[in-house]
């Protein structure tokens, strides 16, 4: 929903982004009908989505660079008219499509491979602008796939002798009529209302709002376009920023949080690492008082807990949740897959274990219970609740329905679960504190559905992940929370080999003979698919066939499958049978991407590796090496675009997780900010987190400045009404009275 316009201001008579974007689209020439349907198809519905309409790249018309005068080896842009198109097809599967392009001093051939689509555009004389490198190939000048842009002129001189703006069609809607239609729109939304204050916008060096829309679309010169862009993407980062800051302001505000008690008579917390068989890192101990710290507060801990694969987690969500179990209250983990709370619910009690803090007999009783007894004695009781599974540290013989019981009664202290811990009829006593693992897994009303178990506190919440996220994407993403970061690897972890393989006979052979090398060893091997079953669609091995298939490899080996489709018992029974060692070789889909622990697991194998992304790539890497023996990740990959051949080089090249997260976030753009979507930043229209990364730090220093001082922006409407009113229904919630 947009909220209603507010009128321009009778006195300026300017108009603000807010105002036009209570104007429909449908309402500027070039673009009423079925135009107009067209551009809000693509979610351009009204003048400021028009305006913000960015161009894809600009020409410079007014300094026309003739085909004779180009330079083999550079870069350049040619302006010139289709002459000619051929397409020959020299073997199956591939097309060359060349075209020839003449301006008055020469003609230049351009080439592409396999774009069979660019023969529709190709249409002889038409102007066409090439952009790409310059070679000189059998004597001739010649161009290998290009960047093409149709000059459509439409029916005035916006594209004639001068900086033209290129935009990217709409269906059947052509860069020349976007340009006029923005043109209009431009030149009727005159005076633009600018809510920023002109001392922000001295301390940034940004220009005027008006003015940077006019030279990002209609430049004078290049040179225009680069300060437009960088104020319009310090607007664009400021908006989402703001919302954030007024995000975490509002939740101070308004949330009743608990003040836990950290520093006890018994410290469960001090007992627990003192227990462990091992000296947690530097980082684990900054992170556990990071987290100690917030939990001693009344407000409630909105933390995000990110670091490599097997940086040790688990040891800090644990600590987490003794704070709350420590002050009587229950403590809760929520993952995504059974696979992962089940592994979790091993973890967990093994280091209570270890911690000698697990019940010893039946029936002991709570830590929300008084104790007589020697303190020493005092358990922690665990119960696992999943779709398929109900299990507890302290009794065998419960039934669901008697867990659930003992979880509202208070008896359980932590309960680990997916999302059946969120299910109508499960209830706590006293839900303190909650840790959401691979948040990103979740939806926003999922963790909402979780904080409202507890009715009428709001728990301490510790996001936590295994996939690093840039220090770019967290101010961003996850502006409104405090961010805890493990940096440090426990001591003895090796870092995993990693090495790539072609998928035809000798590349197989290679990979068979490694895992045939590992279980002679006594060791145990993944392997992994990115599809369930065959697809003619997609040429990916899929985890059915591939387990058929090594089976007739290794006819004497034990083999399992597993995939999100096999029946939990059975997904159950064939992790407990690799975990014991029975099976030497686990063919499985990334349902093992997060969460399996197997130290004896030497070896990871993943079929068709360029179709994963970087991060999920790192994840699968990250289930071998968790042992004391070398490990080795294998990438059987054949890659058939660039970007895949570039994930898999970058695997090779590096094991830092941020590295790798930071080249994902550049091959693969932002997903979305508010909303259940959290893939990463999709709503930036103009910005991106990498390249922009000094405006981002700006922004953010203005935002969270100026909601600082001014929490519901009453000094500022301009800014409020912008902020909710472009950013709609993902922020109304902060405007409620």
């Amino acid at each position: 929903m947009v909220t209603a316009p507010v009128p321009p201001d009778q006195e300026s008579d300017s108009r603000s982004l807010a105002y036009l974007n209570g104007i429909d689209v449908g309402q500027v020439k070039w673009v009423k009908g079925k135009r107009a349907a067209l551009l809000k198809e693509k979610g351009v519905r009204t003048v400021t989505d028009l305006l913000l309409y960015i161009p894809r790249r600009h020409i410079d018309r007014s300094r026309r660079l003739p085909v004779n005068a180009l330079e083999v080896g550079e870069e350049a842009t040619v302006i010139g008219e289709v002459r000619k198109v051929t397409v020959k097809r020299p073997r199956p599967n591939m097309a060359i499509i060349e075209a020839t392009v003449a301006d008055d001093y020469g003609t230049l051939l351009a080439v592409w491979f396999n774009q069979g689509y660019l023969t529709k555009r190709l249409e002889i004389g038409k102007e066409v602008a090439l952009s790409g490198k310059v070679v000189r190939y059998r004597g001739r000048l010649q161009m290998a796939s290009p960047a093409l842009d149709l000059l459509d002129y439409g029916l005035d001189s916006l594209a004639v002798g001068r900086v033209v703006p290129i935009y990217r069609s709409v269906g059947s809607m052509g860069s020349g009529v976007i340009r006029l239609a923005v043109h209009n729109a431009l030149q009727r939304s005159r005076p633009i209302h600018d809510p920023l204050p002109e001392s922000m916008l001295d301390r940034h060096d940004l220009v005027p709002r008006e003015q940077a829309l006019h030279s990002i679309h209609f430049p004078e010169s290049l040179s225009e376009v680069k300060t437009a862009r960088r104020r319009l993407v310090f607007d664009e980062f400021f908006r989402h920023l703001v919302a954030l800051a007024m995000t975490k302001q509002r939740r101070n505000d308004q949330s009743v949080g608990i003040e836990h008690e950290v520093n006890p008579t018994d410290n469960l917390v001090e007992r627990f690492i003192a227990g462990l068989p091992f000296r947690p890192t530097g980082a684990q101990e900054r992170v556990i008082e990071e987290i100690m710290a917030d939990m001693g507060s009344s407000v409630p801990m909105h933390r995000l807990l990110h670091g490599e694969v097997g940086s040790g987690k688990t040891v800090v969500a644990v600590a987490a949740l003794l704070v709350g179990v420590q002050g009587r209250y229950q403590s809760a983990i929520m993952a995504p897959t059974e696979v992962l709370a089940e592994q979790h619910y091993q973890g967990v009690t093994d280091l209570l274990a270890a911690a000698r803090m697990a019940p010893s007999g039946n029936r002991l009783p709570s830590l929300l219970d008084p104790i007589e007894d020697d303190q020493d004695r005092r358990p922690v009781n665990v119960a696992l609740l999943t779709g398929s599974r109900a299990e507890t540290n302290y009794r065998s013989d419960l039934s669901r329905s008697e867990m659930i019981e003992e979880i509202a009664s208070g008896w359980v202290d932590i309960v680990i679960g997916t999302h059946a811990l969120i299910q109508e009829g499960v209830a706590f006593s006293r839900l303190g504190a909650a840790v959401v693992d691979e948040q990103h897994r979740f939806g926003v009303h999922q963790r909402v559905k979780l904080k409202e178990k507890a009715e009428w506190v709001d728990p301490d919440l510790l996001i936590m992940t295994a996939t690093p996220i840039p220090r770019t994407l967290s101010m961003t993403l996850y502006g409104s929370l405090d961010v805890s970061t493990l940096d440090e690897m426990p001591v003895g972890r090796k870092p995993v080999k990693t090495w790539s393989a072609s998928m035809d006979q000798a590349g197989l052979r290679k990979v068979h003979d490694a895992v045939r090398e590992e279980v002679a060893k006594g060791r145990q091997v993944f392997v992994v698919c990115p599809l369930v079953d065959d697809s003619e669609r997609v040429e990916a091995a899929s985890a059915i066939t591939e387990h058929r298939r090594m089976q007739q490899i290794f006819p004497d080996l034990g083999i399992g499958l597993l995939h999100g489709q096999v029946k939990p018992e059975e997904k159950r029974t064939v992790m407990n049978q690799f975990r014991s060692g029975e099976l030497d070789i686990l063919v499985s889909t990334t349902v093992i991407e997060v969460g399996v622990d197997v130290p004896n697991a030497t070896l990871m194998v993943i079929r068709n590796a360029d179709r994963f992304g970087l991060s999920q790539l790192h994840q699968l890497r990250g289930r071998v090496g968790r042992g004391d023996q070398p490990s080795q990740c294998v990438l059987l990959a054949d890659p058939a675009t660039e970007d895949g051949e570039a994930r898999i080089k970058a695997m090779e090249r590096t094991s830092d997780g941020y590295r790798l997260a930071e080249e994902d976030l550049r091959l693969r753009g932002h997903g979305t900010v508010f909303g259940a979507r959290q893939s990463g930043f999709s709503d930036l229209r103009i910005a991106h987190i990498l390249r922009n990364i000094e405006e981002l730090k700006a922004a953010r220093t203005e935002a969270f400045g100026l909601v600082g001082e001014d929490p519901n922006l009453d000094g500022h409407p301009a800014i409020k009404e912008e902020v909710r009113n472009l950013l709609g229904d993902q922020v109304e919630w902060l405007f409620r009275s």
